[in-house]
């Protein structure tokens, strides 16, 4: 998926700013889906203006330049279908956490236990977001379905990491039991 598509959908559920865009994917609603910066979101917003697929109009602000509102046109409606009519990428899952877990011969335990709590505090914000973006969208199929299989994910692993928790943290590491 590209950032125009997302940058689309994202209008397609209200109007928006580039920041506001941009903190929807940093932080908000859109966070668990792709990462973008304002590098290439801005590029994507002007090239869907360009395209007539989104509209802008400038909201004064006292003391401070002119925000440009983005909106999804007609044009852009009828095109975000064909866009996501599109075979997903695989997933990709990158975790620190899990290089760290795979090389724990070479951390002492406690390092190892406190690099446990600190994924499974992580792992608990997760699922408290999740909760609070299920408030944020209407409860429709799609983000029943989508909220769902995240919690689904985040509690899986999360019960995995505190079950093995205590075995792992006992461990001694390499350096120690050679």
């Amino acid at each position: 998926m590209n950032i125009r598509t997302l940058c689309l959908g994202i209008l397609s559920i209200r109007e928006a700013s580039g920041y506001e865009i941009k903190k929807e994917i940093e932080a908000g609603r859109f966070s668990y889906f792709i990462e973008a910066s304002f590098g290439s979101i801005y590029p994507a917003l002007t090239q869907l203006l360009k395209d007539g697929l989104v509209s802008v109009r400038a909201e004064e602000k006292a003391g401070r330049p002119d925000k440009k509102v983005y909106a999804i046109t007609e044009a852009g409606r009828r095109q975000l279908p064909r866009w996501l009519a599109v075979e997903p990428a695989p997933d990709k899952y990158k975790s620190e956490f899990l290089f760290m877990m795979l090389m724990q011969e070479h951390l002492d335990p406690a390092r190892r236990l406190a690099a446990m709590e600190i994924q499974i505090a992580r792992l608990k914000e997760d699922l408290a977001s999740i909760h609070c973006c299920r408030a944020d969208f209407p409860a429709t199929p799609a983000s029943s379905f989508v909220s769902g299989y995240g919690e689904a994910i985040i509690a899986a692993a999360l019960a995995y990491v505190e079950a093995h928790r205590a075995r792992l943290g006992d461990a001694a590491p390499a350096e120690a039991a050679a």
